[in-house]
């Protein structure tokens, strides 16, 4: 309806103004009082104007939104993600699918002025830059508003800004400026779309009436702490997902192994000798095997389970030997099937050359002549290659085949007997003599092939021959080498043990010498000192048979001489035994006499060698020897044991001449 003065009236249209909130677009959350949008304009487009600033686009009357679909996504549902399991993502971001990309920046967006009941809104200067703002803050649901006009009250500021969405929360300043929390993030863009207008309060021009809006970005607490339940729950989510994805992909487990029982082992003995259910049985006899379950009770049994896997090998060997004669029955008949296609090939070769020969060409057209033409040398190529096949496969055949001539000449004969039998049978068709020379000329092709083949396969065995012969003196001379190295290392260790052999026969025949000496040294004094004796016996007798004594001074003489031999030996005795050369030896022989000492028993001469290398590295086990030797009175020699126990010990008899005495 249009008053008096020509205006239009929104509030006297309720059903005109349903129609245009149902038809806004991505403001569907908005709720607007049509008592508060009471205004007029001049212009017949005034009402699109309005609703276009509101952000809705009325039906049938174009116009400019408030904010446009490349600034916020009709529509959206800040909850997708967590229904659909979608990674969080900012929806405000551009460039992410969700969001459109932004308008060029050479399209500036037109703003014009916004009327509301207690306020008018008027747009800044176009030429002016855009108002900056500041990063956006994860999750942001609050807005700063700044340059508020002082006599402004939170009625109208909620009146100004509930047009962008649900407000949950107002915190005015009393410095013109205040907070604005929405109810969701999308709603604060279409805030920000109204930085940079001038606010009016009623038709007042008082200054305290009047400001310019700054719209910003605020940094909440409550909002972040939001987005962080949020992200958390995301990420809780993605994990559950995850996990039950990994458990979807999860390969099964294996089957639990029993415990082993007799009952258990005999239904396992019927499973291994059954081919369906042998995979399964042979992994549980396995397990048992592994685990420790075979001892002398149940040997026999795992013994049988073994005996029944073996027989297993057996049938297997036979299912490959089944499977092997089947892959050689399907070769060979691949063979014959590809040998027909290759003689079908040559006579459609051997039509369309006869076809050629100007007898029959010159009644084709031109045309028919070139696709003729055509399938010939199709034919031909199709022919080649196929032949080609089939001596690659006679090739390798023939490769596997062994050095036996006997089982190469059948093969060889035969090979000649289908060659004659085609020729023949070629020779007796009715065919064409060009025919014949072309089938002629493609048995003497494939004679070629298998001549190169035959060549080519005598070559492969050549080099197999000189391999091997390689091989062979290479593997003799290796043996050479280990012998001769093995006769070497022999030799040495007879050479090393002869040297040991010869420096102990040395070292006997040192003592021995020195034995000698010693020997000769005792004899020499033991006649120099019956001489001696002897004179004087003479001299004795004499004065006797002058003197005329009696025969019992005769006897005291003799008696006296025979003590002075005896004591002469027994001084010479002591002198051998206590013949000590250096401080070593006497320190040798008191070790010996004090470990023999704590051996009642004896030691045998390794044993007590043993023992005196800890102290001395150098000594060796024939110079104790000798030395024990050398001193008869204080070390003793017994022989213990019978036959294979025979054993020579070292005793200390120094304390026994002492109880004796």
């Amino acid at each position: 309806m249009v008053d008096a003065a020509g205006f239009e009236s929104v509030a006297q249209c309720p059903r005109e103004l349903h129609q245009m909130m149902a038809a806004a677009d991505g403001l569907g959350s908005i709720a607007l009082d049509t008592t508060q949008l009471n205004m007029s304009v001049t212009d017949p487009t005034a009402w699109a104007t309005a609703m276009n600033n509101l952000g809705m686009v009325p039906v049938g009357l174009p116009g400019q939104q408030l904010v446009s679909d490349s600034i916020c996504v009709p529509g959206f549902d800040p909850g997708l993600n967590m229904m659909t399991g979608i990674t969080p993502i900012n929806p405000m971001i551009p460039g992410l699918g969700l969001v459109p990309p932004p308008p060029p920046t050479e399209v500036a967006v037109v703003k014009e002025i916004i009327h509301c009941k207690s306020c008018t809104l008027f747009p800044q200067n176009p030429n002016l830059p855009p108002p900056s703002t500041r990063e956006r803050p994860p999750g942001c649901k609050t807005v700063f508003v700044g340059g508020l006009p002082e006599n402004a009250t939170e009625e109208i500021i909620q009146e100004v800004f509930e047009q962008c969405g649900d407000i949950t929360a107002i915190r005015k300043s009393k410095k013109n400026f205040c907070h604005i929390r929405f109810a969701e993030e999308f709603m604060v863009d279409k805030a920000i779309y109204l930085s940079g207008y001038r606010m009016r309060l009623g038709s007042s021009t008082d200054k305290k009436d009047s400001g310019r809006l700054h719209v910003d970005f605020a940094q909440a607490r409550d909002d972040f702490y939001e987005w962080e339940c949020k992200q958390r729950m995301r990420a809780r989510e993605e994990r559950h997902r995850r996990k039950l994805e990994e458990d979807r992909l999860r390969p099964p487990s294996p089957p639990a192994i029993m415990h082993y029982s007799e009952h258990e082992a005999a239904l396992l003995a019927d499973k291994l000798k059954d081919d369906s259910k042998f995979s399964e049985a042979i992994t549980v006899l396995l397990s048992w095997i592994e685990r420790g379950e075979v001892n002398r009770r149940s040997a026999n049994q795992f013994y049988s389970m073994v005996q029944s896997a073996n027989s297993h090998v057996r049938r297997l060997m036979n299912e490959k030997a089944t499977h092997e004669q089947e892959m050689e029955e399907a070769k060979e008949n691949f063979k014959n099937a590809l040998t027909g296609i290759l003689t079908q090939f040559e006579q459609i070769v051997a039509v369309f050359n006869a076809s050629t020969r100007q007898k029959a060409w010159d009644h084709f057209s031109k045309a028919q002549r070139k696709n003729i033409d055509i399938w010939r040398k199709h034919s031909e190529e199709l022919r080649n290659a196929q032949s080609e096949q089939l001596m690659g496969i006679r090739r390798e055949e023939e490769m596997e085949m062994s050095d036996d001539e006997n089982c190469d000449s059948p093969t060889k004969k035969m090979r000649v007997d289908e060659s004659e039998a085609d020729i023949e049978d070629c020779a007796g068709d009715p065919v064409d003599p060009g025919l014949h020379s072309a089938a002629l000329a493609a048995q003497a092709y494939a004679l070629k092939e298998e001549n190169d083949s035959l060549r080519w396969q005598l070559d492969a065995y050549r080099n197999e021959v000189e391999l091997l012969k390689q091989e062979k003196e290479q593997l003799f001379r290796t043996e050479e080498n280990l012998t001769k190295d093995q006769q070497l290392q022999f030799l040495q260790q007879t050479m090393q043990g002869m040297q040991q052999q010869l420096l102990a026969i040395q070292e006997e025949l040192n003592n021995k010498k020195s034995e000698l000496e010693q020997a000769k040294e005792e004899q020499s004094h033991t006649q120099a000192l019956l001489k001696v004796l002897q004179e004087q016996l003479k001299g004795t007798k004499d004065l006797v048979e002058t003197n005329g004594h009696s025969h019992e001074d005769a006897n005291e003489i003799n008696v006296l001489t025979v003590a002075l031999v005896n004591q002469d030996r027994e001084n010479n005795t002591e002198k051998r035994s206590q013949g000590l050369k250096s401080e070593k030896e006497a320190l040798l022989i008191g070790i010996i006499s004090t470990f023999l000492h704590v051996h009642p028993f004896g030691a045998n001469i390794e044993y007590l060698w043993s023992y005196m290398q800890q102290l001395d590295s150098k000594i060796s086990a024939n110079e104790i020897e000798m030395l024990l030797m050398r001193l008869p009175r204080m070390f003793k020699q017994e022989f213990t044991g019978v036959g294979a126990t025979l054993e020579k010990r070292w005793k200390l008899c120094a304390f026994e001449g002492i109880k004796t005495t």
